[in-house]
Protein backbone atom coordinates (compact mmCIF):
# COMPACT_ATOMS: atom_id res chain seq x y z
CA UNK A 1 0.00 0.00 0.00
CA UNK A 2 0.95 3.40 -0.41
CA UNK A 3 0.31 4.89 2.44
CA UNK A 4 3.47 2.53 4.19
CA UNK A 5 5.38 4.32 1.68
CA UNK A 6 4.32 8.10 3.24
CA UNK A 7 4.79 6.50 6.43
CA UNK A 8 8.66 5.41 5.95
CA UNK A 9 8.93 9.31 4.26
CA UNK A 10 7.58 10.72 7.16
CA UNK A 11 9.66 8.49 9.51
CA UNK A 12 12.68 9.74 7.80
CA UNK A 13 11.79 12.93 8.18
CA UNK A 14 10.83 13.15 11.35
CA UNK A 15 14.44 11.28 12.21
CA UNK A 16 16.27 13.08 10.18
CA UNK A 17 14.72 16.82 11.49
CA UNK A 18 15.62 14.94 15.50
CA UNK A 19 19.17 14.44 14.37
CA UNK A 20 20.05 17.65 12.72
CA UNK A 21 18.83 19.38 15.71
CA UNK A 22 20.96 17.23 17.82
CA UNK A 23 23.62 17.68 15.35
CA UNK A 24 23.05 21.84 16.02
CA UNK A 25 23.40 21.55 19.31
CA UNK A 26 26.56 19.51 19.38
CA UNK A 27 27.79 22.20 17.14
CA UNK A 28 26.86 25.52 19.10
CA UNK A 29 24.51 26.11 16.29
CA UNK A 30 20.70 27.42 16.66
CA UNK A 31 19.76 25.42 14.07
CA UNK A 32 18.97 22.61 12.43
CA UNK A 33 22.01 21.11 10.71
CA UNK A 34 21.43 18.68 7.78
CA UNK A 35 18.20 17.57 8.92
CA UNK A 36 16.80 17.47 5.05
CA UNK A 37 20.19 15.96 3.90
CA UNK A 38 20.16 13.01 6.99
CA UNK A 39 16.13 12.42 6.12
CA UNK A 40 16.96 12.16 2.35
CA UNK A 41 20.00 9.75 3.15
CA UNK A 42 18.05 7.84 6.02
CA UNK A 43 15.19 7.11 3.28
CA UNK A 44 17.76 5.73 0.41
CA UNK A 45 19.05 3.68 3.13
CA UNK A 46 15.78 2.25 4.25
CA UNK A 47 14.57 1.87 0.53
CA UNK A 48 17.61 -0.48 -0.15
CA UNK A 49 17.73 -1.91 2.98
CA UNK A 50 13.94 -3.15 1.98
CA UNK A 51 15.00 -4.32 -1.59
CA UNK A 52 17.90 -6.11 -0.57
CA UNK A 53 15.57 -8.00 1.80
CA UNK A 54 12.71 -8.19 -0.79
CA UNK A 55 10.01 -6.21 1.47
CA UNK A 56 9.79 -3.29 -1.09
CA UNK A 57 6.19 -3.82 -1.97
CA UNK A 58 5.22 -2.23 -5.58
CA UNK A 59 2.52 -0.24 -3.05
CA UNK A 60 5.21 0.71 -0.66
CA UNK A 61 7.69 1.90 -3.64
CA UNK A 62 4.95 3.86 -5.34
CA UNK A 63 4.77 5.95 -2.02
CA UNK A 64 8.17 6.47 -1.55
CA UNK A 65 7.92 7.82 -5.17
CA UNK A 66 5.51 9.64 -5.53
CA UNK A 67 6.49 11.84 -2.23
CA UNK A 68 10.16 11.98 -3.39
CA UNK A 69 9.09 13.49 -6.58
CA UNK A 70 6.98 16.15 -4.91
CA UNK A 71 8.32 16.82 -1.47
CA UNK A 72 11.91 16.38 -1.02
CA UNK A 73 12.54 19.09 -4.35
CA UNK A 74 10.26 21.25 -2.16
CA UNK A 75 12.15 20.97 1.03
CA UNK A 76 15.92 21.11 -0.49
CA UNK A 77 14.73 24.51 -2.51
CA UNK A 78 13.38 25.81 0.80
CA UNK A 79 16.38 24.58 2.69
CA UNK A 80 18.82 26.26 -0.15
CA UNK A 81 16.60 29.60 -0.15
CA UNK A 82 17.26 29.89 3.95
CA UNK A 83 20.95 28.94 3.07
CA UNK A 84 20.96 31.62 0.99
CA UNK A 85 19.62 34.38 3.23
CA UNK A 86 21.90 32.76 6.58
CA UNK A 87 24.97 33.47 4.07
CA UNK A 88 23.94 36.73 2.78
CA UNK A 89 23.72 37.48 6.38
CA UNK A 90 27.01 36.42 7.55
CA UNK A 91 29.18 38.24 5.82
CA UNK A 92 31.29 38.18 2.63
CA UNK A 93 33.48 35.03 3.73
CA UNK A 94 30.75 33.11 4.08
CA UNK A 95 29.30 34.29 0.35
CA UNK A 96 32.69 33.68 -0.63
CA UNK A 97 33.25 30.23 0.40
CA UNK A 98 30.01 29.25 -0.65
CA UNK A 99 30.84 30.48 -4.40
CA UNK A 100 33.89 28.90 -4.32
CA UNK A 101 32.40 25.55 -2.98
CA UNK A 102 29.85 25.54 -5.82
CA UNK A 103 32.69 26.39 -8.40
CA UNK A 104 34.97 23.44 -7.19
CA UNK A 105 31.58 20.97 -7.46
CA UNK A 106 31.10 22.44 -11.21
CA UNK A 107 34.80 22.07 -12.27
CA UNK A 108 34.27 17.90 -11.04
CA UNK A 109 31.37 17.28 -12.78
CA UNK A 110 33.10 18.58 -15.96
CA UNK A 111 36.36 16.15 -14.76
CA UNK A 112 34.34 13.29 -13.68
CA UNK A 113 32.06 13.38 -17.37
CA UNK A 114 35.79 13.37 -18.82
CA UNK A 115 36.55 10.86 -16.95
CA UNK A 116 33.40 8.73 -17.74
CA UNK A 117 33.86 9.41 -21.40
CA UNK A 118 37.30 8.07 -21.48
CA UNK A 119 35.83 4.60 -19.91
CA UNK A 120 33.43 4.19 -22.18
CA UNK A 121 34.84 5.01 -24.98
CA UNK A 122 33.68 9.00 -25.76
CA UNK A 123 30.13 6.43 -27.13
CA UNK A 124 26.90 8.50 -25.69
CA UNK A 125 23.66 6.11 -25.66
CA UNK A 126 20.74 8.09 -26.03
Amino acid sequence: MAIYGTALLALCTLLGAALGELLGVALHVKANVGGVGLAMLLLIAAKGGLARRGKLTPGLRLGVEFWALMYIPIVVAMAAQQNVLAAVEGGPMVVIAGVTAVALCFGLVAVLGRALDGRHGGRHDG
